[in-house]
């Protein structure tokens, strides 16, 4: 009798929505593997945004009722705090994939490892605390250019919340994590991160294609999950 492969808990950056994801959580399902998309966007408005963000997930995952073992699939801006949610649970967590995603920098904040132009360019357009929705930050050619599909566009954007500009600024959780962990790479701008995760001894697969692959490639990007999901 074969064990049952660990269910992929997918995690969309904070600055997006699960529609970033629904497409993939789809693909992975069609390949037989057990997935579960969450939904964390209501807890990014205000601070400690990072405490919020683990509650919330913790909740999430007990209220889904799901069974067995886990792997923490993190999306860009979701790739620091997985450490702390794989802690936050209760569930056995076997792995972590980083998808076109940062690295956890323990008791570090963005704002430390960010420029100074980076940073007053944020404050520039925040208003009230608030940043603008994450798809605000760009020319509009720029996300069309990724998701040409404009109702799947749509959606991404309305989904995207403003997040407090408090969140660069707060230290991310000094949690280790000792279990595995694996880089897939879907665009250049993640380069440097996937670097680093081969230099730490990671597995790591590089795909060909853009930030937003998940939502418009997802056949491709959940094969290459699967083929690493099984693996471990």
């Amino acid at each position: 009798m074969v064990d049952a492969p660990a269910t992929a808990v997918l995690v969309h950056s904070p600055y997006l929505g699960p529609a970033s994801l629904r497409p993939l959580a789809g693909a992975l399902a069609a390949l037989g593997h057990p997935v579960l998309l969450l939904d964390l966007r209501v807890t990014v408005n205000a601070a400690p945004v990072h405490q919020r963000l683990i509650g919330s997930f913790a909740d999430a995952v007990e209220d889904s009722l799901v069974e067995g073992e886990l792997v923490l699939v993190g999306h860009s801006g979701a790739g620091p705090l997985l450490p702390a949610f794989a802690d936050a649970l209760e569930t056995p967590v076997t792995g972590l994939v980083y998808l076109d995603a940062d690295l956890p920098t323990p008791g570090r904040s963005w704002r430390d490892d960010a420029s100074v132009a980076e940073m007053n360019r944020l404050k520039s357009i925040s208003r009230d605390g608030l940043m603008p929705r994450w798809d605000l930050w760009f020319a509009p050619e720029v996300l069309a250019a990724m998701v040409p599909d404009v109702r799947q566009l749509e959606e991404i954007a309305g989904e995207a919340p403003e997040v407090a500009l408090a969140f660069l600024k707060e230290q991310r959780p000094s949690v280790e994590w000792s279990g595995p962990s694996t880089y897939v790479r879907l665009s250049a701008a993640y380069a440097d991160a996937a670097a680093k995760a081969r230099a730490a001894g990671w597995p790591v697969v590089e795909l060909d294609t853009h930030h937003l692959a998940a939502a418009t490639a997802p056949d491709e990007v959940a094969a290459a999950l699967v083929r690493v999901l099984r693996a471990g």
